[in-house]
């Protein structure tokens, strides 16, 4: 691509961005930002954000990243586990007995518990 030609892609690129901008101040429904809340169709809010959600919550996410980032990596590895051989699934199960750590301790913690 010549110079003249990456000139034009970005101009065009900005003119458009710039159009699209201007199209959505003509069709917006409010014209101050204090009147358009974008929380609960623009009513106030009762509570604060914060305070909405429990503490145990944050156990159960700190859990469910941990299954997800097993996810992560089982992924890949099912892709090469076949020319890798045996030391590929060593290295599984040794992540997974980590996990599974992780887990039996959450639970004796009773991080797990609901009530």
């Amino acid at each position: 691509m010549t110079v003249e030609g990456a000139v034009v892609v970005l101009a065009s690129g900005l003119g458009v961005t710039a159009a699209l901008y201007a199209a959505a101040l003509l069709v917006r429904p409010g014209r101050t930002v204090a009147g358009v809340r974008p929380f609960l169709s623009g009513h106030d809010p009762r509570e604060h954000a914060v305070s909405r959600y429990h503490v145990r919550w944050y156990t159960v996410s700190m859990i469910f990243l941990a299954f997800d980032m097993e996810m992560v990596f089982m992924y890949p590895w099912t892709l090469v586990v076949a020319e890798q051989g045996t030391s590929a699934v060593v290295e599984m199960f040794v992540f997974l007995g980590i996990l599974v750590a992780g887990v039996v301790y959450a639970w004796r913690e009773g991080a797990l518990r609901w009530t």
